[in-house]
């Protein structure tokens, strides 16, 4: 017999409570607690049970990376890490026109080429609308299926009928079920779509994507324990200020989460990019002042990118301190390291730091590069935007080594550079380095030198 009681769901995080709340004690959250019907029943749903039971050795349970479904876009395969895993489910998730359902289905149009049945579901758009994008961007392979549909037991049920190697819901936030008593995109919605669909790709092996929007504060939306269920988060970003989409792992069972895939749309669509560097860094001056060139990593790509920094004096009032692409207290030990040891006055200065092409920086290699922009800007110097800087600072003034130096010096070589000044201490194999001259120093003074 099923009991029905009245519920207050957190839509932010997912937290219940059996009465209104002004402000979520679990997330911090004001106003985002929403009135539903939950059911409970003396029999769990069928759909949260496995299969038998039964007992494995852990030594002898195979794996194999073969099993893996390959995308035919390197950028996707690169951030799934190495391609979708039979029977996991994959959530993606970004803003309003980011291009998550344009993405989705040239990797369904990928995979479906390769002579594999591909189900696209969609809840949200008629397929004569999904049609025309399809033929936008070029789509027309004859194994790709599209089904109109929001009750997640037809779904479920085709899914089981049809037996394809890849399913894509677009999107999870439309899917509901009928034994759950509130309206399709409430957060017990959500999460019992979910947990069908989560038990459905273990039992059956097909991996299973589904879309999912973003609220205005970049969380997924519905509740935080979507994340928790799912196998693997991809976060597609689309740069406000440049023409790059970035593909990012925010979790992943299979992979890494340090890996990026970097993509374009133009008229056609989205399109993988193989070199960003190349792109990020074109038409740019032999010299330039209030620039310099750095090479970070993103999972195991290096990435060469344009650090750019202005200095202007302040006649009253509290200099200004703004950065965009990289961790703003970093920006501020940096200027912190360069008044104190290079005796820069840069008290009445209004400092702007930004990373040139919408890319964000996260590790400490990009240091040397900020340092040496400022120093050009404030100094009035003109810099070759041919060297390349590598390094951490030091609160001292040190220039500390970082890991990855050869990949990111070949990476330099690559694209032409004839310098790259990197920490003394770093351990370079010289001899796979023929075109770029490495300089080496200890401290930052040597720098200006």
């Amino acid at each position: 017999m099923a009991k029905k009681k009245t519920v207050y769901n957190c839509t932010s995080c997912g937290y219940s409570t059996p009465k209104w709340m002004g402000k979520c004690p679990q997330c911090g959250e004001f106003n985002t607690f929403s009135e539903e019907t939950e059911v409970k029943s003396n029999n769990e749903a069928p759909y949260r049970k496995f299969g038998a039971t039964k007992i494995s050795s852990l030594k002898d349970v195979s794996t194999d990376e073969k099993e893996r479904l390959k995308t035919g876009i390197s950028e996707a395969d690169r951030v799934f890490g190495g391609g979708i895993v039979n029977g996991s489910l994959v959530l993606i998730g970004g803003e309003p026109g980011a291009g998550k359902s344009t993405l989705a289905l040239i990797i369904a149009d990928k995979i479906a080429s390769q002579g594999k049945k591909v189900l696209y579901i969609s809840g949200e758009e008629s397929d004569t609308q999904i049609k025309l994008r399809a033929d936008r961007i070029g789509v027309k392979s004859d194994n790709l299926l599209l089904i109109i549909e929001t009750g997640i037991e037809k779904i479920v049920s085709i899914i089981e009928k049809e037996k394809p190697q890849l399913v894509i819901i677009d999107s999870i936030q439309t899917v509901y079920k009928e034994d759950v008593d509130s309206i399709a995109g409430s957060v017990n919605q959500v999460r019992e779509s979910c947990a069908h669909l989560l038990y459905t790709a273990k039992e059956t092996g097909i991996p299973v994507m589904i879309i999912g929007h973003v609220t205005k504060e970049g969380m997924i939306a519905g509740p935080k324990m979507l994340e928790h269920m799912v196998d693997a988060v991809m976060y597609f970003e689309a740069e406000k200020y440049y023409q790059f989409k970035i593909l990012r792992a925010a979790k992943n069972r299979f992979g890494s989460t340090n890996e990026i895939g970097v993509f374009e749309m133009n008229s056609g669509g989205i399109i993988e990019v193989k070199s960003p560097s190349k792109i990020l860094l074109d038409n740019l001056k032999d010299k330039k002042c209030g620039s310099s060139i750095v090479t970070v990593m993103e999972g195991t790509r290096p990435l060469l990118l344009e650090i750019q920094a202005l200095t202007a004096r302040r006649s009253f009032g509290n200099p200004q301190r703004t950065v965009t692409g990289i961790d703003y207290n970093r920006f501020l030990l940096i200027v912190a390291i360069l008044e104190k040891k290079l005796k820069l006055q840069l008290e009445n200065q209004d400092v702007f730091v930004n990373v040139a092409g919408g890319i964000r920086v996260f590790e400490t290699a990009a240091d040397l590069g900020v340092a040496a922009a400022i120093y050009s800007s404030f100094k009035n110097l003109e810099v070759s935007t041919k060297t390349a800087y590598i390094g951490e600072l030091g609160l001292d003034g040190e220039v500390r080594p970082v890991r990855f130096m050869e990949q990111r010096i070949k990476e330099a070589e690559k694209l032409g550079f004839k310098y790259c000044v990197v920490p003394e201490k770093t351990s370079v194999n010289k001899g796979k380095i023929e075109l770029v001259k490495i300089v080496g120093i200890e401290s930052l003074k040597e720098l200006i030198n």
